[in-house]
């Protein structure tokens, strides 16, 4: 052993390995952390241009994090050919390995692929109101496996995008007016003629209700317990709730003031006493 670390010529060691493998090292972290800072640099330029085009915020966000990845894959690529590693095996490795993790995931990346179209395809975006994957709510973020709902009553969804793309999905907010469809129905015995006026009054006297498309006001069904009048107005998408809230008060009111009854339903059970 003695006679091992006489012979062991540590300069030569040093030259022959230790200094050329630091040198790669050395050079190898310069080129990641140099890369990394050129790729946030890039990245932060593309979202500005992005965003200076009027692109929406969420396909932005997507698109930035998709560059952000696959330039750092080739920052780490750059590093690791400095160490001498042979780079075009590697890739060939990953690939492989991309096969494989592909085929263990396939429902991830089919809310990958799902959320891929949904950016691409715009069906909605941020702050539309929408019903989509047995959710109902506001649109907060689309990611690339998963899109967040708040609800009405501001619960959290957060629903895989393979199940939104696979079912129908109703834009709320698509449009910019909406129609509102309103049943009334008064008894068999009252006026109807009446009861249409004090409708259309109604709806007439209502400034957040369109001209064009002009209201429906019309019979529209005779049924068990009630004559049923059809009340159709249009208005803004976001006048829709407040103005069927208050007109389905306002009718009730103006109803009874009118001593027009809103039947409910009744049953009429006649006996015949036996002999």
């Amino acid at each position: 052993m003695k006679e091992f670390l006489e012979n062991l010529d540590i300069a030569a060691l040093i030259n022959d390995y230790a200094l050329p493998w630091g040198i790669k090292i050395i050079l190898a972290l310069v080129i990641f952390y140099i890369g990394r800072m050129v790729v946030g640099v890039v990245v932060k330029a593309v979202k500005k241009l992005l965003a200076g085009r009027g692109m929406d915020d969420i396909l932005v966000s997507f698109l930035s994090s998709i560059l952000r990845w696959v330039l750092l894959l080739f920052v780490v690529i750059a590093a690791l050919s400095q160490l001498g590693i042979d780079t075009t095996s590697m890739v060939a490795l990953l690939g492989a390995a991309g096969l494989a993790i592909g085929l263990s995931l396939q429902d991830s990346l089919s809310n990958f692929a799902s959320g891929v179209m949904l950016i691409i395809f715009r069906p909605f975006t941020k702050g539309n109101f929408v019903e989509a994957g047995g959710a109902t709510g506001t649109v907060q973020s689309i990611s690339i496996f998963t899109t967040t709902l708040t609800t009405p009553d501001n619960k959290e969804v957060i629903i895989p995008n393979g199940s939104i793309i696979s079912n129908n999905i109703t834009n709320f907010s698509a449009r910019p007016i909406r129609r509102v469809d309103m049943v009334f129905g008064i008894s068999y015995d009252d006026d109807i003629r009446k009861a249409k006026k004090l409708l259309e009054e109604i709806i007439a006297a209502d400034e957040r209700v369109l001209a064009d498309p002009a209201p429906v006001i019309a019979l529209g069904e005779l049924a068990d317990s009630s004559v049923n009048f059809l009340v159709r107005p249009w208005a803004k998408s976001e006048d829709y709730w407040a103005l069927l809230w208050d007109t389905t008060e306002t009718v009730k009111l103006r109803f009874d003031e009118a001593d027009i009854t809103i039947p409910y339903p009744q049953m009429d059970v006649h006996m015949d006493k036996g002999e």
